[in-house]
């Protein structure tokens, strides 16, 4: 993928495909025909969600029967009345600890996989992820000043830290961008713009940390190693409106997705606006990053390995990649989480560190099968 130098455009395309170089396969993204989303591989993503959630809701140092877990939830639902075998303390555990971590974790995860894949589908680079473009690194400078500074940018319903995280999360995949617009730009430089940018806000991080006091500090740069730790429900409710709003948005912007990897002048013939759809995508998924960084710090390569594994073993179509990456995602972090909790127990693993053990040797093994650029 090329940028147009000197277009007021930095997303905008110049080395679009004619109609008449579509190829089959995405002459079929476009008809939809063979990509439909598919129930199975749905309730697999469902299936996987749930038998994770329940591993991890029975995991750890108080013991939960699963029986017992099972009726207890099933015993909240409204006109279900069941006899719960677990203890009061139990039960606190389970709904005081437990689950809000595990629910957190799932749309931490979700946030994650979903924004990767629709990064990968805008700049059509299967590498491109919130952490490599720079994003990550810029939500996690933005909520740092909140965090640490008292920095105040919340307005209406957005508190201060996610809207702080926005900001520095626009600025990096803008400031990307705008890097790969220059001479000989191909698709591995916005991947190297990317991490150019990653490199300047970590460096700003680490500079804002050095004006705090050594407290104050210790709390941010342990929340910057990623973790999934809650007060209760207080984070998930946080995130949940921004799941929903931009997940939402995401999922109604996928066949998009499609449309644009056949380039803009396709696009335009079948009635999408190229450079609106990829501002909407963009900022939609640059705002669920930073809603994601604001709960729970950097966690790397979930936006990388989540899509990947998808698209390997269920479709090309980001009409399918999407939705399934939410689950995904979800899944896997969910999972990783039960690891930093049990591996070095009673202490702690954070959950960045884990994610970058599994990421980092998968993404070294993307780079060395030489796994094409374009999405």
């Amino acid at each position: 993928m090329t940028f147009a130098v000197g277009s007021s455009d930095p997303f905008a395309e110049v080395d679009a495909p004619a109609p008449s170089e579509v190829s089959a396969e995405d002459s079929a993204l476009l008809t939809g025909g063979a990509f439909r989303l598919s129930p199975i591989p749905v309730a697999l993503a469902v299936g996987t969600l749930i038998a994770v959630g329940l591993l991890s809701a029975t995991s750890g140092a108080a013991g939960l029967p699963v029986a017992g877990v099972l009726s207890s939830l099933l015993d909240h639902i409204p006109l279900v009345d069941l006899d719960s075998s677990l203890t009061v303390r139990q039960e606190s555990v389970l709904f005081q600890i437990r689950l809000p971590r595990l629910v957190l974790g799932m749309l931490v995860g979700g946030s994650l996989g979903m924004a990767g894949a629709s990064y990968q589908g805008i700049f059509r680079n299967p590498l491109a992820d919130p952490y490599f473009l720079g994003v990550s690194a810029g939500a996690g400078f933005g909520a740092v000043l909140a965090f640490g500074f008292g920095l105040d940018l919340g307005w209406g319903p957005f508190d201060a830290v996610p809207a702080a995280a926005f900001v520095g999360a626009l600025l990096a995949v803008t400031a990307a961008a705008m890097v790969a617009r220059g001479p000989g730009s191909s698709p591995s430089t916005l991947l190297l713009g990317g991490v150019a940018m990653a490199a300047l806000f970590s460096a700003a991080q680490t500079y804002a940390l050095q004006r705090l006091d050594e407290t104050r500090a210790r709390e941010v740069l342990s929340w910057l190693f990623g973790q999934l730790s809650t007060s209760g429900w207080s984070e998930i409710a946080l995130l949940g409106p921004y799941v929903a709003v931009c997940g939402g948005v995401l999922l109604a912007h996928r066949r998009h997705l499609d449309v644009l990897r056949v380039g803009d002048d396709e696009a335009r013939s079948l009635g999408l606006d190229p450079v609106r759809s990829r501002m909407i995508v963009i900022v939609a998924a640059s705002l669920l990053t930073a809603a994601a960084v604001s709960v729970s710090g950097l966690i790397a390569f979930v936006g990388l390995v989540v899509p990947h594994m998808v698209r390997l073993m269920v479709s090309h179509s980001y009409r399918v990649i999407v939705p399934i990456s939410a689950l995904a995602g979800g899944a896997f972090l969910a999972f990783v989480d039960i690891g930093a909790r049990t591996l070095v127990a009673p202490s702690e693993l954070p959950v960045g560190v884990i994610t970058a053990f599994v990421g980092a040797p998968f993404f070294a093994f993307l780079l060395w099968r030489g796994n094409g650029v374009e999405a």
